[in-house]
């Protein structure tokens, strides 16, 4: 095998070789013919000299031509001087090659470019809509969406734009007011909901705690067996190695015991100042709906 031959550095999109050593007597079909092993050739530009260059269509064509570099080539089997040669194949620089590559490049740009755009599009969280301008049947539509949870906090964006717009006239008035007046009363049935959550949650810790004594009671049972394998009785018939693993699984469960042990004494001990807590005053969240009750009557009672 012949080592790689040197050659120049390779211009970008390099589709073009240099032939030199060609025979004196070399034809452009001879040229053809010993080179379209290497790929399609869509030129040859021939010189009077020895030389000749050589356009393919692909780039991967040239690191073909490349290794032909370094071998005789002989035509026919004549001795004259004029019918042989030394091969010597280069990287060529050519405007076609260089403008082909160019545009490669750019349009490779353009596809980057879009990729990003749709990536960036894609993550960008979706504009909110645009905001409808107040006329009197879109605020009556609008009054029955504050009166739906699951429309509320739309319906209360639009709101406050309006607000904000200064839509509020003397002709306006009573229809804010009776917007307003409805976003009031969703304060009570937030309210509510947060109640049920809350019950949700108490319930969820009483279950907790239940388990956890649950799960507690069986770590005694456990350290109750392993206290009572060490007692001599029955300790001095373990091997060694026996009572090396019992030592270390009664270890184990007494630091898993003591822990969940722990735990449960923190959540009686959270209980206990949440009771003492009620019985030291009123609670608030229960004073501050009977204040809002009595501020939602007197409300009706100016209207």
């Amino acid at each position: 095998d012949l080592p790689p031959p040197s050659t120049r550095e390779r211009p970008p999109g390099c589709k073009t070789v240099f032939v030199g050593g060609l025979p004196e007597n070399a034809t452009e079909e001879i040229i053809q013919e010993v080179f379209e092993q290497c790929g399609d050739i869509t030129a040859i530009r021939k010189s009077k000299k020895n030389f000749c260059h050589i356009r393919f269509a692909e780039e991967f064509m040239v690191d073909k031509a490349i290794y032909l570099s370094g071998y005789r080539m002989r035509l026919g089997s004549s001795t004259d001087k004029k019918d042989s040669g030394r091969l010597h194949v280069d990287f060529a620089q050519a405007r076609d090659d260089f403008y082909e590559w160019e545009c490669k490049q750019r349009m490779l740009a353009r596809e980057e470019r879009h990729r990003r755009k749709m990536e960036e599009d894609r993550l960008r969280p979706p504009s909110p809509p645009a905001i409808m301008h107040y006329s009197e049947h879109e605020a009556a539509l609008l009054a029955e969406k504050l009166k739906d949870d699951s429309k509320f906090s739309e319906a209360i964006t639009v709101l406050l734009t309006w607000i904000e717009r200064g839509e509020v006239n003397r002709r306006s008035a009573n229809q804010f007011y009776s917007m307003v007046q409805s976003a009031n009363s969703h304060v009570r049935r937030l309210m509510n909901e947060k109640a049920a959550h809350e019950q949700e949650m108490e319930q969820a810790k009483e279950s907790f705690k239940n388990a956890l004594t649950g799960i507690l009671t069986q770590f005694e049972q456990i350290v109750a067996v392993f206290n009572a394998s060490t007692r001599q009785k029955a300790w001095d018939h373990f091997s060694k190695a026996q009572r090396k693993n019992i030592d270390i699984w009664r270890k184990h469960s007494e630091e898993l015991r003591n822990a969940h042990s722990e735990q449960l004494m923190g959540i009686r001990r959270e209980e206990e100042m949440e009771m003492s807590d009620d019985d030291s005053g009123d609670n608030p969240s229960k004073k501050l709906r009977v204040e809002d009750s009595g501020k939602d009557k007197s409300l009706y009672n100016v209207k």
